[in-house]
């Protein structure tokens, strides 16, 4: 079997993330105020919406949702004590600010900025959605 890539037959690529919330319009709101990710998309019905981030989208849907999507429902990240896990990763040359930004605005502090072995700065929060969210600089090389 020959592994395919990224200009193959069927090749994939990562088009969206989605994540199930209680109040789409609440979480677009906060990822605009908190990362400056601005609102590209609301649907009418308030159930989806989209943050304009780049090639790869990431995308909001109400819980309401995630229960006609997923027989049996999803794990409502809000209602966990610990976030769920997996993560969204927002990369920025000021860590610090981020992360001071993002408290400003209602995350919750999961960890301070800390220097991690392989160079990188990161921390974490999360998001008033319950969302676990990474905020570090960029990779070296």
């Amino acid at each position: 079997m020959a592994l395919l890539g990224p200009a193959g037959p069927g090749a994939m690529q990562l088009g969206y993330t989605i994540v199930y919330v209680p109040d789409v319009a609440a979480s677009l709101h906060f990822y605009a105020a908190a990362f400056g990710l601005p609102q590209k998309f609301l649907d009418p019905t308030g159930t989806y919406g989209e943050c304009a981030t780049g090639a790869t989208t990431l995308g909001f849907a109400a819980h309401a949702l995630g229960d006609l999507n997923v027989p049996g429902g999803v794990v409502k990240a809000s209602e966990t004590v610990q976030p769920l896990g997996m993560e969204i990763a927002l990369v920025t040359d000021d860590v610090p600010q981020a992360h001071a930004r993002a408290l400003e605005h209602g995350a919750g502090e999961i960890a301070a900025p800390a220097r991690k072995p392989w160079g990188q700065l990161v921390s974490y929060v999360r998001a008033p959605d319950g969302t676990l969210i990474e905020l570090c600089t960029p990779m070296a090389g």
